[in-house]
């Protein structure tokens, strides 16, 4: 049987399609959601705190102090914001500037809620700060940060409001954001210790609030609440409140994550010993 001889023209489109579907698909992140629905707000509008929030306790008797967590700048003249159980009752806590260096850092805990502010002499432009952002059931959110003491990222879904009942050497309920993950770091798998302290981004590049906790079997993940988060944040970022966001998309959202750590607007917390 023969077969009809094709032009050259159609076998070079045909060759330079196969080409530029596979560098789209390279460039792609292989654990990036897919989504459709790429306008923020996808669902009504999150209502505020009620005494019916559902809520899940958090048992910490048995837990040993974090190893290490995540700190994002809110201003340039150095101060930081990560989660208060990463830092609390660490003498010497820092931040990790690469594999051998560490800053040194002071600790503002927060009075009602997981966040502590941690001061350093000097540090890089900051994240900027949605403190009025309305927030909208399924809308996304990325969070950058180091899972396991190493550099990497989650992306998620809000669901909506819980309360967390913290339950062990310091017992308290905090008005919280549930969120469904909806993608991870190639390769990264179980736990997400070390990503506590982590921005929560939103499509803008804004911070929402903190990355405080997870449930690994139901797949979730805590965040502070808008109602703790910005009073505990309060002033602290007045003299870079003009600071701009970068677009997060489900595509993009890794290779943000790195350059926010590469310029170490996101940094490694640790508790050094020595």
């Amino acid at each position: 049987m023969r077969f009809p001889h094709l032009p050259d023209w159609t076998i070079y489109a045909a060759v330079i399609g196969v080409i530029l579907v596979a560098s789209l698909n390279r460039g792609e992140r292989a654990d990036a959601p897919h989504d459709d629905h790429e306008d923020e707000a996808s669902g009504p509008l999150l209502g505020p705190i009620t005494p019916f929030d559902p809520s899940v306790t958090v048992d910490t008797s048995n837990e040993h102090e974090p190893v290490s967590g995540t700190a994002f700048s809110i201003a340039g003249d150095g101060r930081w914001i990560t989660a208060r159980h990463v830092v609390e009752g660490c003498r010497k806590p820092a931040l990790m500037i690469d594999k051998t260096r560490a800053l040194a850092a002071d600790v503002r805990l927060a009075a009602r809620a997981d966040v502590a502010v941690l001061l350093t002499d000097g540090g890089p432009p900051a994240l900027p700060i949605a403190a009025e952002a309305p927030l909208y059931k399924g809308q996304r959110a990325f969070h950058p940060g180091f899972p396991q003491g190493q550099a990497g990222e989650v992306a998620s879904r809000l669901i909506g409001r819980e309360t967390l009942k913290i339950r062990g050497h310091r017992s308290y309920d905090e008005p919280v954001l549930a969120w469904a993950e909806a993608g991870r770091t190639r390769g990264l798998k179980g736990t997400l210790s070390g990503l506590s302290g982590a921005p929560v981004l939103d499509r803008r590049g804004r911070v929402l609030g903190v990355t405080i906790a997870e449930s690994p079997r139901r797949g979730r993940i805590y965040t502070t609440a808008p109602d703790t988060f910005v009073p505990a944040v309060g002033t602290q970022q007045r003299a870079d409140e003009a600071a701009l966001g970068q677009a997060v998309t489900t595509q993009n959202y890794g290779a943000v994550s790195d350059r926010l750590r590469r310029d170490l607007r996101v940094a490694q917390v640790v508790c050094l010993t020595t």
